[in-house]
């Protein structure tokens, strides 16, 4: 296998993601050992080697090699391309876990990237299509991400495990950021949300609602919670159902909160009233931890800071999260870190 003198090296499967996406924003080639080397199952799983065919699209050159128990990765990020695309994900991860990058990705191509992705649109583990696209492309805008092409629409909705959700998504191109102020997060003026179901009885939806209002209710009046209820081949492939929740505040900032139904066949069957209430609470806590950026979107963020003009850029975030952890060291002057710029929070 080829390796390069001024290559990165890393060890292990975590933060694969990361370490790509800054790859390939930096230009600077990877090379990842020992990818879970130990494991009974050894290498790359499914959804990670579609991350990598994803970026292969997306980029123009790039040099992808892998070894035969796929324990090992090599990787020299090529020009950030964009166009047109489609691209199948894998069903072990939701078509969040795909568009979190894309969206960190999708500004600086030389072309504007019009992307169809495939797969699960709602699951337990990564954030749905419906929060990025409440809570996230409002915080692109705050960067000067903006235009009639600037788009993000659930075309059929998947649940797990089988899937067969469809998500269109588009961006033009920006090469210059705007430096941000976010350090007064307001006060919360209003919830909206969403409450899906996929073949299952439209009603369920309707009894999430209650339940989810039977708890915001005490603490604010306005307060709307949409349903979505698809049918036939917009349906999927699997049952479920869930609720979306985000609280915007006066000064224009968005935290959400999610909850999902258990997997067909997977775990204890979930009341609707119980997923309603549950996913109230979890916005409520979200309102608690307080900034102007909630926990799913601070890694981008930080990155999109420390992309911008030489400029200082402020923003007041809550506690951090794990993964805007291992974001802040790899972006950073982390031990091993790709160095882009330094930010300021």
């Amino acid at each position: 296998m080829a390796t390069q003198a001024h290559s990165l090296s890393y060890s292990g499967c975590n933060f694969l993601r990361q370490r790509l996406v800054l790859s390939t924003l930096s230009g600077r080639p990877v090379k990842i050992r020992k990818i879970r080397a130990r494991d009974d199952n050894p290498g790359l799983r499914d959804f990670e080697a579609s991350f990598i065919r994803l970026l292969d699209k997306v980029t123009n050159g790039s040099r992808i090699e892998i070894n035969q128990t796929g324990t090992t990765l090599y990787y020299q990020p090529g020009l950030l391309y964009g166009g047109s695309l489609e691209h199948d994900c894998s069903v072990l991860r939701g078509i969040g876990y795909y568009l979190e990058s894309l969206l960190c990705l999708a500004p600086f191509m030389k072309h504007p990237l019009r992307i169809v992705l495939r797969g699960v649109t709602n699951d337990q583990v990564d954030p749905s299509v419906d929060v990025l696209k409440a809570t996230a492309l409002p915080l692109l805008k705050q960067f000067g991400i903006d235009g009639e092409s600037f788009e993000l629409k659930v075309v059929r909705r998947g649940m797990p495990p089988g899937g067969g959700g469809e998500v269109f998504f588009s961006c033009p191109v920006r090469k210059i950021l705007k430096p941000i102020q976010l350090i007064d997060p307001g006060k919360i003026k209003r919830i909206r949300g969403m409450a899906y179901s996929v073949r299952v009885s439209p009603q369920m939806a309707n009894r999430i609602v209650d339940s989810a209002r039977s708890i915001l209710n005490k603490f604010l009046p306005d307060i709307y919670i949409y349903t979505d209820h698809m049918k036939g081949i917009n349906s999927g492939k699997s049952p479920g159902f869930g609720l979306s929740l985000v609280a915007e505040t006066t000064n224009g900032t968005f935290l959400s909160a999610e909850l999902a139904s258990n997997p067909q066949g997977q775990g204890a069957a979930m009341l609707p009233e119980d997923l309603g209430r549950n996913c109230a609470r979890l916005l409520l806590e979200e309102i608690y931890r307080g900034g102007c950026v909630d926990s799913t979107n601070q890694s981008l963020a930080l990155l999109l800071m420390t992309l911008g003009q030489q400029d200082v850029s402020k923003v007041l975030l809550g506690p951090l999260s794990p993964y805007t952890e291992i974001c802040r060291d790899s972006t950073g002057s982390g031990p091993g870190g790709i160095l882009l710029k330094h930010w300021y929070i």
